[in-house]
């Protein structure tokens, strides 16, 4: 009877660990094939001098998919970056929101998503966050994905 309750424990610790290590969806193929959006791409920082910045990090040049996607935020004057406010737009025809899919892997320093999983292709993001001191930050990047 112990030997099966223990082999049980076990097996869900295994199964819960190999959980917890698969790769997180960031694009499905079907958000892929929308269409991209229409024009240039707004951004509003207009009299904000002491925003927070976010800083593209990771990955580097074209990457395979699942990938690691790390972004770094920087405060000023004092005021500390509200991880409740980060917002992730994946820019395409309508507009996807990919920000529940990517908080549990934000902090106040920034976000590190070690296994992102995406399609083949070239994806532009957005990222909108605010400090303490309600100031709006914003940054737009490109993730370049290779076939595997």
């Amino acid at each position: 009877m112990k030997l099966n309750i223990l082999s049980g424990l076990i097996a869900a610790a295994l199964l819960v660990s190999g959980a917890a290590r698969a790769a997180t969806q960031l694009i499905t193929e079907e958000e892929a094939k929308l269409p991209p959006p229409k024009g240039a791409v707004a951004t509003d920082r207009r009299g904000i001098l002491r925003g927070p910045k976010v800083e593209f990090v990771s990955p580097g040049d074209s990457v395979s998919s699942p990938m690691r996607l790390q972004l770094k935020f920087e405060s000023f004057g004092g005021a500390k970056i509200d991880p409740e406010s980060v917002k992730v737009i994946f820019l395409r025809t309508p507009n996807v929101d990919l920000t529940p899919r990517v908080k549990p892997f934000v902090q106040a320093d920034g976000i590190n998503m070690q296994d992102a999983e995406l399609p083949p292709g070239d994806y532009t993001m957005r990222v909108d966050i605010k400090d303490s001191d309600g100031r709006p930050g914003t940054a737009i990047f490109t993730l370049k994905v290779a076939p595997k």
